[in-house]
């Protein structure tokens, strides 16, 4: 009784335990977010083809702008969804993925700001310094990976380029 105990909730069955449900988790989170993007696709194809079959509609002033909110939104969506996947097929997180995510999240606020944005001045560099400092990481973080992966290569075998093609 005491070996089954230990087997199970010890270290290595805990983690195991957590492990599994972290994993089940994930594919319920996947599944719920992609019955999401699938609705809101549909809400934002039906909304554009009522929008186009309207006379009346006013592209170039605050529907366009709502349009592309919702669709980077969608794009937004996408990329998470990207994000659980990737966790479920590695069993990492891949930063690069989260970084873009982020870098998406702030573009899509700066693209869809609202008239009279440019009378906050601290908002505009907040998102400026946002913008700044998600693509510097994701430099860093890009470049970092891109070394350790040529640094993980293996020589040519005779040492001349031309005759190890």
């Amino acid at each position: 009784m005491i070996r089954f105990f230990k087997s199970v909730w010890g270290d290595a069955g805990y983690l195991k335990f957590i492990d599994r449900c972290e994993r089940q988790l994930a594919k319920v989170l996947g599944l719920v977010l992609l019955v999401l993007i699938a609705a809101a696709s549909l809400q934002l194809v039906w909304q554009v083809f009522w929008s186009l079959v309207s006379p009346n509609t006013a592209w170039l002033n605050s529907r366009l702008m709502e349009v592309l909110g919702d669709l980077l939104s969608l794009l937004i969506a996408l990329e998470v969804l990207q994000n659980i996947t990737s966790y479920l097929r590695k069993h990492v997180i891949q930063i690069e993925l989260v970084l873009l995510t982020a870098i998406t999240a702030v573009s899509r606020k700066v693209i869809v700001l609202p008239h009279g944005a440019e009378a906050k001045p601290q908002l505009l560099a907040g998102l400026g310094l946002a913008v700044l400092a998600l693509t510097a990481s994701y430099w860093l973080v890009h470049s970092l990976s891109r070394e350790s992966s040529v640094a993980t290569k293996k020589e040519p075998a005779t040492g001349n380029p031309e005759l190890d093609l």
